[in-house]
């Protein structure tokens, strides 16, 4: 496995101010990684990398067992000497597919299914009385998707401020094709009044769907239309009885946490070569994100919110 020279970010929410880039290997762990109950193997670490960043490690593991992931820990993996440094702790979520939606929609706080159900009628009020919603999952229908979810992509602000908008290149074209041949892919798109107003994009891992490329037409925001897709998007694959697990992957929000059946507690974790620069870039990024989080208790504290969103902006 290579090393990648990867962006460490110094972010304020979905504004990054600066970047510090290490050459790492990076060490995905997926959904299953994540909920079997061991340890993940590293591979050895090439001459000319800085170190490890693993994502969604379990809180109560690493590389070295149980108990060493605090930060500024040592690590001995491979015969060599590292220092930890947790990037961030969230819940992984995910939807257990494994039984009908009905079921699902009934385990769903009440709460929660009165709010899908207005979002739901506003969006039918809007488009003539009906969800309009259309699947892909064919080469041919992915390609069209494609076209359409671009256009809606490019207005959004994954794309804008995050650089998480549906890719454009060549490269992602043709594994999205090569996989819908495969049956590997999955993808909604929902019109409001005749007009696209929000995309998902899910490949598969094995049984496993992932949640990854999404986005709406801002113009749409008011009418929460994510949500809706996210909704009839369950339906189908509850129905289609394909896949056993919707992945939210990794990193926490208010979405994710409201469709998901279960979730596990996760890191990101560096593992980095105990030289100077290595530890001058990890104290930066730690006295950063402890005056931001410093910061955002004191908003809560002083109800400084729309302070704050003028801030961001």
């Amino acid at each position: 496995m290579t090393a990648s020279a990867l962006p460490l970010k110094f972010q304020i929410g979905a504004r990054t101010l600066w970047t510090i880039r290490r050459r790492l290997v990076r060490v995905p762990l997926s959904l299953a990684d994540a909920l079997a109950d061991a340890a993940p193997a590293l591979p050895p670490l090439p001459t000319e990398a800085h170190g490890y960043l693993v994502t969604s490690l379990p809180e109560a593991w690493t590389p070295g067992g149980p108990g060493e992931a605090r930060s500024g820990g040592r690590v001995r993996v491979n015969g060599i000497e590292l220092f930890a440094f947790v990037r961030q702790r969230y819940t992984r979520h995910y939807v257990d597919l494994r039984g009908g939606f009905d079921a699902y929609w009934s385990a769903l706080s009440s709460n929660t299914r009165s709010s899908l159900k207005r979002k739901a009628k506003r969006v039918a009020a809007a488009s003539a009385g009906t969800l309009a919603v259309r699947r892909f999952r064919t080469p041919d229908e992915l390609a069209e998707f494609h076209a359409v979810a671009r256009a809606i992509s490019a207005r959004t602000y994954q794309e804008r401020l995050l650089d998480a908008g549906l890719p454009t290149d060549g490269r992602f074209v043709h594994t999205m094709l090569r996989l819908a041949a495969e049956d590997r892919v999955r993808a909604w798109l929902l019109e409001i009044g005749g007009v696209p107003a929000a995309y998902l994009y899910c490949p598969a891992e094995g049984d496993t769907l992932l949640y990854q490329y999404v986005g709406h037409d801002p113009a749409f925001a008011e009418l929460s239309p994510g949500s809706v897709l996210q909704t009839e998007a369950l339906r189908d694959l509850f129905a289609e009885e394909r896949f056993a697990r919707f992945d939210f992957t990794e990193g926490e929000g208010q979405h994710k946490r409201s469709f998901a059946t279960g979730g596990i507690a996760c890191m990101d974790l560096l593992l980095l070569r105990r030289t100077l620069g290595n530890r001058l870039a990890v104290a930066a990024l730690g006295a950063f994100d402890g005056a931001v989080a410093l910061a955002k208790r004191g908003v809560g504290l002083f109800a400084l919110d729309g302070l704050a969103r003028k801030v961001r902006r």
